[in-house]
């Protein structure tokens, strides 16, 4: 199959509703929700009930899903975990981009991760934390972000076509519609940006300052690279130290897979 071909083939409308249904069940599961029962599923999903309770039962069957009696809810699975370390090990772009993350978090005493796009978010694939007490949270590799809030969602969504940008742009409108007009302003400008300087920067936590850039790879899916400090300084002059080391870094990582 040529490579045209291929594409084609993934752009045609999913054929398998039942499938496409049970990766909607499984994506529900967050972190502070690990048990979720069939009608918040529902809820969750928004499929009909009737067709949550098959698939979470096909899902149960298949390894994974857990099932608590007691509880009447259901919690994912330990296959999962192992599917996640399957993809970490496997992927070249993070066999290539993880110690020269670790180097420049040691050199420059910063936080540096890269993500992708899962859904309407953003999920860290590796996160290399200089300072642990850096943020509220710690971020780990396969933890979620906004798009919308987060310089990288704002540097994946400049990656984008404007068609694709507009489509994505009118998603992240239905779930936050009470404050839309404000924040689709930071968006563009964040964008804009990018298209100009090549990196974005955004603030979406107390003191906590980071800038993102899109890594446009040849042969994978686009990436977002980003690095972040906690500090109290003026965002300009972390923006005028932090944007050479992000754009350096950016290049390293898209040298060493060409």
């Amino acid at each position: 199959m040529t490579k045209n071909s291929a594409q084609q083939r993934l752009a045609r409308p999913a054929q398998n509703r039942s499938l496409e249904r049970g990766i909607d069940i499984l994506r529900a599961f967050r972190p502070g929700a690990d048990l979720i029962g069939n009608s918040e599923l529902s809820e969750r999903t928004g499929i009909a009930p009737a067709t949550v309770s098959r698939l979470t039962q096909t899902l149960v069957r298949t390894g994974m899903l857990e099932y608590d009696a007691r509880e009447r809810a259901y919690r994912l699975a330990a296959p999962l975990l192992s599917f996640a370390h399957a993809m970490r090990s496997a992927s070249a772009v993070l066999k290539s981009a993880a110690p020269l993350m670790q180097r420049v978090a040691q050199t420059h005493k910063i936080n540096v991760g890269i993500a992708t796009i899962d859904g309407d978010e953003m999920v860290y694939l590796e996160s290399v934390r200089f300072n642990k007490k850096v943020s509220l949270r710690n971020v780990v590799a396969g933890q979620r972000v906004p798009i919308e809030l987060t310089s990288l969602g704002r540097a994946y969504l400049a990656s984008l076509s404007l068609t694709e940008q507009r489509a994505l742009l009118q998603r992240l409108h239905l779930r936050r519609h009470a404050d839309w007009a404000s924040l689709e302003g930071d968006i563009l400008r964040s964008v804009r940006q990018v298209q100009k300087s090549g990196y974005c920067l955004a603030s979406w936590q107390p003191n906590v300052i980071a800038l993102a850039t899109p890594l446009r790879y040849q042969f994978h899916p686009v990436h977002v690279l980003n690095v972040s400090v906690n500090t109290q300084r003026d965002p300009a002059e972390i923006e005028k130290e932090l944007s050479p080391v992000l754009l350096g870094l950016a290049a390293a990582l898209l040298e060493a897979e060409e």
